[in-house]
């Protein structure tokens, strides 16, 4: 870490003898972080880059998560606004790219710097043309499995590449005395991954794009209804766990962890937290564990490469000074992402920063978003509250048979259009 932080700069938007001229101080706001060790390598990176130019202060201040989110709006209106802030993205980010108080920083981006991340990963903080900041890490939602079980019922879940491949797989689970599919249908959100995930194979992300701004019939298009035919299909299989719609995401996790299931789709997270929620507090081991991507819908608008799940970074206000864009350029780059995935700290989304991460399961998934073609936002945040609660809503309905796949349409377009 050291030896990087001391090499010269090459590349960026500012020489050391602007910066030094310029005296500028740039400030990040921050939510906090649960990490011992994210405060000292973020202070490291301050560091250098201060160091490589002379006059540039960078100030980092950090807040916990309800604080950071009641202060900010106040802040983004005021004098006092940071020039770097943390974001979610997703609909908030929207928000504030239409309220106009982000800065449009493409122009101030070096090729190097744009070089250095992936269509999708920039395209995470992009709105209506503009670049307005950039991703830092992501997650991404894959289909979990356990090997013995597979093994058990003869199944090779890396071979399926397509969902009538998916949809055999959990009927050999079935017939070979084997829980197909945990899920944590309570929540409503574990079944939200699975219409997403159908919505991203079947309409593509250009589809979901175009709903989402009312064309083509909205989220009542034909190609939604079919989202929900796909989802209805998979219930009518029964493939969940006993009582699937009265147990919680914690609960579905613990079950996973316990072996009580072939499949889990969830986020990366659960390789953690299917150990921590199981019996015996260990849950499975590496050899026990296995991922696979969401499989491909036959004659669907999806790119095989697109990615679902997550994505937290920062995002850059409006006449912030190029100082701020410069330091944000450097703050990603391969280097510094590459130590924060070697020191486990997230799974890092610019090109070439997974060769160091260690968890084989991370070190996948990172690999997954580097050559992602497009990674869609988690439909409960990117459309926003109402549409993205009645996802939620809709999703649990369709998996419990309490809608049909016309209505469930209609009632996120309805909610899209009186949002």
């Amino acid at each position: 870490m050291k030896t990087q932080m001391k090499r010269a700069l090459g590349g960026l938007l500012l020489a050391s003898t602007a910066t030094a001229a310029m005296a500028t101080e740039v400030k990040m706001l921050s939510i906090n972080t649960n990490s011992e060790g994210e405060k000292p390598y973020f202070a490291a990176i301050e560091a250098a880059y201060e160091a490589a130019n002379p006059g540039v202060d960078i100030v980092i201040e950090y807040q916990d998560d309800e604080s950071f989110k009641t202060r900010l709006p106040t802040l983004l209106q005021s004098n006092a606004r940071p020039d770097i802030f943390f974001s979610w993205g997703g609909g908030l980010f929207y928000e504030q790219a239409k309220a106009g108080v982000l800065e449009d920083i493409g122009p101030l981006m070096s090729l190097e710097c744009k070089a250095a991340h992936s269509d999708a990963s920039l395209g995470a903080f992009a709105f209506d043309g503009r670049q307005h900041g950039m991703a830092m890490y992501a997650a991404e939602v894959v289909v979990w499995y356990n090997t013995e079980l597979a093994a058990k019922a003869g199944i090779d879940p890396t071979a399926i590449k397509t969902w009538e491949e998916f949809l055999a797989a959990l009927e050999t689970a079935k017939g070979a005395g084997v829980t197909p599919l945990v899920v944590g249908g309570k929540d409503k959100w574990p079944l939200h991954f699975i219409y997403s995930m159908l919505a991203l194979r079947i309409v593509g992300a250009d589809g979901i794009q175009a709903a989402a701004a009312g064309e083509n019939g909205g989220f009542a298009g034909e190609g939604f209804v079919e989202v929900g035919k796909q989802l209805e299909r998979l219930a009518a299989m029964e493939p969940f766990q006993p009582g699937y719609m009265d147990a919680g995401y914690d609960k579905a996790t613990g079950l996973f962890g316990d072996g009580k299931g072939l499949f889990h789709i969830m986020g990366n997270w659960d390789y953690l937290a299917s150990k921590g929620g199981s019996t015996s507090g260990n849950g499975l081991t590496d050899a026990q564990t296995g991922l696979i991507s969401f499989p491909m819908v036959e004659g669907g608008a999806g790119d095989a490469s697109a990615t679902f799940g997550g994505v937290n970074g920062w995002l850059v206000t409006k006449d912030a000074d190029p100082a701020a864009v410069d330091f944000l350029c450097f703050m990603l780059n391969q280097e510094n992402q590459t130590q924060a995935g070697a020191e486990g700290f997230w799974i890092p989304v610019a090109k070439g920063s997974s060769g160091e991460v260690a968890n084989p399961f991370f070190k996948q998934i990172s690999e997954n978003l580097a050559g992602s073609s497009y990674h869609q936002l988690f439909l409960d945040q990117a459309l926003g509250a109402s549409v993205g609660g009645t996802v939620n809503d809709v999703s649990a309905d369709l998996a419990s048979g309490a809608t049909t796949p016309q209505e469930a349409a209609e009632r996120v377009e309805e909610a899209r259009m009186f949002q």
